[in-house]
């Protein structure tokens, strides 16, 4: 199948978004054409983060400023997938939260309570903490070497989060500092696991042969389009280098220079 067709046989879109739509707080010009063009063809995308720094009103506002209009509905964020498997796994459970004020919210707002109490703690949650202390390090440090069976759970695996400038520490980077401190690894929720893509298509209804998830990595938005079966697109307009395309083990589908080709396949289909 050619790279237009596989577009264009998609129905439901799932974008990465930093080192995807934008960079940094600077959006790229194709963007806000290639969501209209999806809307205006029939078609759903909707924002796939696992940045947990920040809640969907967050999002809603960042997006705003940029010029595209968006809704609550329109994103899975590896927080809202967090909530979602600790309701399932650990309903009830009193949270520990490395993370912002942002991510607390949300998890309060799905229901649990958070505390910086660490004998009412019972599990550790690990998001991408943008207002991070050493005090919270050594209180998940505590939590994790004096309490084995304590659960701990991180909301996503990115080693970096990339900037107009280059790249900050992400959540997977902390987590690697804990670990080098008292051997243990969380639970990964986000990307690559399939969790984000099936609540998706859940949500909406979709199937995984109209479903794609579009993003700049490979080790998290791709692999978690392969983990869930569906078409998996790497932009190169992020993260991933010629090299390190060819290096890795998981490949994507299809390659694209960025997003601006989706917008020209999906032109190209109403001629």
């Amino acid at each position: 199948m050619d790279q237009h067709r596989m577009i264009r046989k998609t129905k439901l879109f799932l974008f990465d978004q930093d080192g995807t739509l934008y960079l940094g707080d600077r959006l790229y010009d194709f963007t806000i054409p290639m969501l209209e063009q999806i809307r205006n063809t029939g078609r759903r995308y909707m924002f796939m983060t696992n940045n947990s720094s920040k809640s969907v009103t967050d999002y809603i506002r960042k997006l705003e400023k940029m010029g595209i209009n968006a809704a609550r509905e329109d994103f899975i964020t590896s927080s809202q997938a967090t909530a979602y498997y600790l309701k399932k796994h650990y309903p009830g459970k009193t949270l520990y939260v490395c993370g912002t004020r942002s991510l607390i919210e949300e998890l309060e707002t799905e229901g649990f309570q958070t505390t910086t109490d660490l004998e009412q703690t019972e599990c550790v949650v690990m998001g991408f903490d943008t207002e991070l202390t050493f005090r919270k390090l050594e209180d998940v440090c505590k939590l994790l070497l004096t309490r084995k069976d304590l659960p701990y759970i991180a909301t996503n695996p990115d080693l970096v989060c990339p900037t107009e400038y280059g790249s900050v520490p992400d959540c997977g980077s902390v987590c690697e500092m804990i670990f080098n401190a008292t051997g243990r690894r969380p639970i990964v929720i986000g990307k690559p696991s399939a969790l984000m893509p099936e609540l998706a298509m859940e949500r909406t209804g979709f199937s995984k042969e109209e479903t794609a998830v579009v993003g700049d990595r490979i080790y998290t938005d791709i692999k978690s389009g392969l983990n869930a079966g569906i078409t998996g697109i790497l932009v190169m307009s992020g993260e991933t280098t010629p090299q390190i395309l060819e290096a890795s083990e998981d490949q994507p589908h299809l390659v694209l220079a960025d997003c601006g080709e989706i917008l020209k396949a999906l032109e190209q289909e109403v001629m």
